[in-house]
């Protein structure tokens, strides 16, 4: 079966709205929304930088184009690519503007759906040493023209992006903590 763009962007706006919402949602109106996510996790920043930078391990094969998330790479430098390519088929999910090793990590983009909607989000991962823990914020500001209505699916993203730093997290804690 074969679909036409507009008719993905709505299957997966569809499918997406029936997901949790996991952040702190705010700012939420036609043009944009921000979503804000903390995990406190048993890794140290330099630990937990190894594992955000390896998106392979910890981003769903469900939210890639491929099927499969080993087809995802990320090169944490200023201009690098977070990548997916398969079969002779690529696709650009973000650009990194901004990468601290052990302290923050920041893209710039529109993750699936959303770019075919003509917005553009900033991806931040930021790492904060908390003890022997390390406290993992994500934010993602998306912005666009009020046309894009992206008030009606801000919580849909969320619980994607919520979804991804779950698995982000379990990743980072020893087994007898993660949730199950």
């Amino acid at each position: 079966m074969s679909f036409s763009s507009s008719n993905r962007l709505a299957l997966g706006a569809a499918l997406l709205a029936g997901l949790p919402a996991f952040a702190a949602t705010s700012e939420v109106t036609p043009a944009g929304f921000l979503a804000t996510f903390r995990e406190e996790v048993d890794a140290s920043p330099a630990e937990a930088w190894r594992t955000v930078t390896r998106i392979d391990r910890w981003w769903s094969a469900d939210h890639t184009y491929s099927g499969d998330a080993a087809n995802l790479s990320l090169d944490p430098v200023a201009g690098g690519c977070w990548c997916e390519r398969w079969n002779g088929n690529s696709v650009e999910h973000m650009r990194v503007v901004h990468a601290l090793a052990g302290k923050s990590l920041r893209l710039e983009g529109a993750l699936g759906p959303l770019q075919a909607m003509a917005v553009t989000g900033v991806l931040t991962l930021a790492l904060a040493p908390n003890g022997e823990k390390t406290t993992l914020t994500v934010t993602h500001r998306v912005r666009g023209s009020p046309d894009a209505a992206l008030d009606k699916i801000a919580t849909a993203v969320d619980g994607v992006l919520g979804e991804q730093v779950k698995r982000l997290a379990a990743l980072l804690r020893p087994a007898a903590a993660a949730p199950s």
